[in-house]
C-alpha cells in the first residue's frame, strides 16, 4: 500500500471558520480533489498572521496542508482570488455565505470533482459582478441539486409519469417535483405551481448563466421560486439553512 505524503498541496474555497483557543481557526474547505477538508489554521486570528486574509471566508485559495490525527494543518496559503466584492456590499457577502452553507450542507469528504468546484468559483464571480442576484442564487441551487443526484422532476408528473399540461399544477418536495392537476389533488403537503415558474425552472435548467439573466422575472415569480427551491431544499437537507433568515431580513 502506498503511503500518502505528509505534506500537499490544494485549492480550496474557505466555507466556514471557527474559532479554537484564543489565536487558532478551525477552517471547512471546499477542494476539488478532496470535497470537505477540515483544517487548523493556527495562530490565524492574530495580527500580523502570516495568512492574512489568505484564509478569510469566500476567498479562493491554494493551501499547503500538512496531514494531522485529526485535521490537516494550514502551513502555507496563498490567494487566487479573495471576490473582494462580496465583501463590499451586504447583499453579494449574504448571498455567498448562503451559497457557503449550501455547499457544506451538500458536499461529503473524500469526493473528487472538478467540474463542481469550477462552478461554484464561477458562481461567486458571479456573485461579485451581477445585478440580479435572485437570479444567480435560483441558477446555483437548481444545478447543485442536478450534480448531487436530487434533480426534481419538471418535464412529466412525478406521480404517474404523465405528461404535464399549461395550468396550475403542484409542487411536491416530497415526490422529487411537478405533480399534474390529479396527483396533486391527493397529495395534501403539494403546493400550486404557476405556469411561469414552471417555465423558468424548466429554463434554467439547461442553459448558461448568461440566458439565465436574459428572463424578465418580476417580484411576485421571483418569491415563488424561491419558495420553491427553498422547499425542496429544505426537504432533502432535512433541515432549514441558516443563512435563509438573514437573506429573508435583508429583502424586507
Amino acid at each position: 500500500m502506498t503511503e500518502q505524503p505528509r505534506s500537499y498541496q490544494t485549492e480550496a474555497i474557505i466555507i466556514r471558520r471557527t474559532k479554537l483557543g484564543e489565536a487558532d481557526r478551525i477552517l471547512t474547505l471546499f477542494t476539488p480533489e478532496y470535497g470537505k477538508l477540515r483544517a487548523i489554521a493556527k495562530g490565524s486570528r492574530r495580527p500580523g498572521s502570516k495568512f492574512g486574509g489568505h484564509v478569510e471566508l469566500l476567498t479562493h485559495s491554494l493551501l499547503q496542508l500538512a496531514r494531522g490525527h485529526n485535521l490537516e494543518i494550514v502551513t502555507q496559503a496563498q490567494t487566487m482570488n479573495s471576490f473582494l466584492p462580496l465583501r463590499e456590499d451586504l447583499k453579494r457577502l449574504s448571498s455567498g455565505l448562503y451559497l457557503a452553507e449550501l455547499i457544506d450542507a451538500f458536499i461529503s469528504e473524500d469526493i473528487e470533482d472538478r467540474d463542481l468546484f469550477d462552478f461554484v468559483i464561477m458562481t461567486l464571480k458571479e456573485l461579485s459582478t451581477a445585478e440580479n442576484l435572485d437570479t444567480v442564487l435560483r441558477y446555483f441551487e437548481l444545478h447543485l441539486l442536478h450534480k448531487m443526484g436530487y434533480q426534481p422532476q419538471l418535464q412529466t408528473c412525478s406521480g404517474c409519469g404523465a405528461r404535464l399540461y399549461p395550468g396550475t399544477n403542484c409542487f411536491s418536495a416530497a415526490h422529487g417535483g411537478v405533480l399534474c392537476v390529479e396527483c396533486g389533488f391527493d397529495e395534501p403537503a403539494a403546493r400550486s405551481i404557476s405556469v411561469n415558474a414552471l417555465k423558468v425552472l424548466r429554463l434554467w435548467q439547461t442553459c448558461d448563466y448568461a440566458t439565465a439573466y436574459k428572463v424578465n422575472i418580476n417580484q411576485e415569480l421571483t418569491i415563488e421560486l424561491e419558495s420553491v427551491l427553498r422547499e425542496y431544499i429544505r426537504h432533502v437537507l432535512e433541515k432549514q439553512l441558516k443563512s435563509t433568515a438573514f437573506l429573508d431580513m435583508l429583502r424586507h
